[in-house]
């Protein structure tokens, strides 16, 4: 029986090493490499041809979120789980429209994190228990209240929205360009169609906006941000 492939991306050496330790527990599974930043992932995601991914939500350089339809345009077949610490609506809700096939709590027992992967591994879905049964049904039924907020950033296409977080975390145009493979030039135009459909164009309000309607977290951005 072939092994469930894995690689993991953490911030954190402590996290990559329970983890390694913790799969390296299961006949079944096995991890073909780590990355602890965003880069790193989509580099290393690219020559290993992993079957699953466990993928942190905030990392350096470009954050578990912007990891993953980037992850999805090369290999589509490989299949997502979230291990985060972050339990708040706005970033499930995302994870969850974004593809992935796990979202799982870091104060959630080592079992949970082995179910989502062998689970994600055949294609279904695996959620923490911690994670409220509420804010589940409000993203299956589409919660209005949540659409109305955001109803600005909707406007935005998927690359626009993807620039977007990069700029609100702090990234100047020459490094978004060479984490998304485009032109500075091309970035540029990015930011400019996104200022004119939000209608802002400092960087800090922008950041108070993406907080508001819930993309962004105050304790994700460094100092000057928050």
């Amino acid at each position: 029986m072939a092994k469930i492939k894995i690689f993991v991306a953490d911030d954190h050496p402590v996290v990559r090493e329970g983890l390694r330790s913790l799969f390296d527990k299961y006949e079944e599974m096995k991890l073909v490499g780590e990355a602890g930043d965003g880069r790193e992932t989509i580099d290393g995601v690219r020559k290993t041809k992993p079957d699953v991914v466990v993928l942190d939500i905030a990392m350096p350089m470009m954050s578990g979120l912007d990891c993953i339809p980037l992850i999805k345009s090369f290999a589509p077949e490989i299949n997502i789980v979230m291990l985060t610490m972050f339990s708040r609506e706005a970033y499930v809700h995302q994870a969850l429209a974004s593809g992935v096939h796990g979202y799982v709590l870091k104060t959630a027992p080592l079992a949970e994190v082995v179910e989502a992967v062998r689970m994600a591994a055949v294609g279904k879905y695996f959620l923490s228990k911690d994670i409220n049964s509420e804010l589940i049904r409000s993203y299956l039924a589409n919660d209005e209240r949540m659409a109305s907020e955001s109803g600005r950033y909707d406007l935005l296409s998927d690359r626009e929205q993807q620039v977007f977080r990069m700029v609100i975390e702090g990234n100047p145009t020459k490094e978004i360009a060479d984490m998304l493979c485009l032109s500075p030039k091309t970035v540029e135009k990015h930011r400019s169609n996104i200022s004119k459909k939000l209608g802002i164009i400092e960087p800090l309000a922008m950041l108070k906006f993406a907080i508001k309607i819930g993309v962004a977290d105050p304790e994700l951005w460094p100092d000057p941000y928050v």
